[in-house]
């Protein structure tokens, strides 16, 4: 880890679910699940429907979803997801 810190943004069609600095964002992708932390290079995925989980210290938060989509570039993520209400 590079010691820089993660901002997530996640948007549904009804608006901002969640913004702030996170230390780690596990998600659905539609190859396998997997895990984002601060530094980790520049990617975009879509989503298959599960969880969208992220972890601030000790404390966890977490979406259910149908589908999305992620992009990450410069330690900023955001997240479009069709979220399961």
């Amino acid at each position: 880890m590079t010691g820089k810190s993660l901002t997530l943004k996640v948007l549904t069609p009804e608006g901002c679910v969640f913004e702030g600095s996170v230390d780690a964002v596990f998600v659905p992708g539609s190859a396998g699940r997997f895990e984002i932390l601060p530094g980790h290079a520049a990617i975009v995925s879509t989503l298959d429907a599960g969880e969208l989980k992220w972890r601030v210290g000790k404390e966890e938060s977490a979406v259910q979803l149908h589908s999305g989509a992620i992009m990450l570039n410069d330690n900023l993520l955001s997240v479009c997801i069709e979220q399961v209400k």
